[in-house]
């Protein structure tokens, strides 16, 4: 990619938070009512309802032990990154801000460009096993959403960048679910 599309992505799409945000969400999160939010979650169709009033939470935010805030999908996987042509917002979850700063300006570029592409909101998420799954939706209103080209680009966005999706998986069972890198570099192998 040139410096010219890297800069043009950059003017387009800017980070959601602004200095000092994350500090007050954090904060306001971990100040919170101790009870907390009561949630509904539908085993069947993955929606998640607040339970007081009846309204859909498209994400959760949640605060690990060590005190990293970060979201969890209303499909109840962890989002490691996304953008959003209506709002023209990109995000990256705080809780892997560990990944090598090169990898998470890929990845900001794939969601940038997917979505410049292909329109409606991009997402790039972990399944509770460190598999990564993409996905791709649209305001209800959005009629320009071609839902087959999308389809077609996460296929290819996949293809393409394998290799990179293949090590923040490993990252994510080693980082995340601590499990043994003897034991994945094993598997790799076979």
């Amino acid at each position: 990619m040139s410096n010219k599309e890297e800069k043009d992505t950059r003017e387009v799409f800017h980070e959601e938070s602004r200095p000092g945000d994350e500090e007050k969400l954090h904060s306001d999160t971990l100040n919170a009512n101790k009870n907390g939010r009561r949630l509904i979650i539908n085993k069947e169709t993955g929606k998640i309802t607040n339970a007081e009033t009846g309204e859909e939470v498209s994400d959760i935010q949640v605060v690990t032990e060590d005190g990293s805030l970060g979201s969890i999908s209303a499909g109840g996987r962890i989002i490691l990154c996304g953008a959003n042509a209506y709002e023209m917002k990109y995000y990256f979850n705080p809780l892997f801000k560990k990944i090598p700063e090169s990898i998470q300006k890929e990845l900001h570029i794939i969601c940038v460009l997917f979505t410049q592409h292909a329109g409606g909101i991009f997402t790039i998420e972990f399944e509770d096993d460190g598999t990564i799954t993409m996905e791709t939706s649209k305001d209800e209103e959005d009629i320009t959403y071609d839902e087959i080209g999308a389809g077609l680009l996460v296929g290819e966005v996949r293809r393409q960048r394998q290799d990179l999706f293949e090590a923040i998986r490993m990252y994510y069972r080693a980082m995340i679910l601590h499990e043994d890198m003897s034991d994945l570099l094993s598997e790799d192998e076979e």
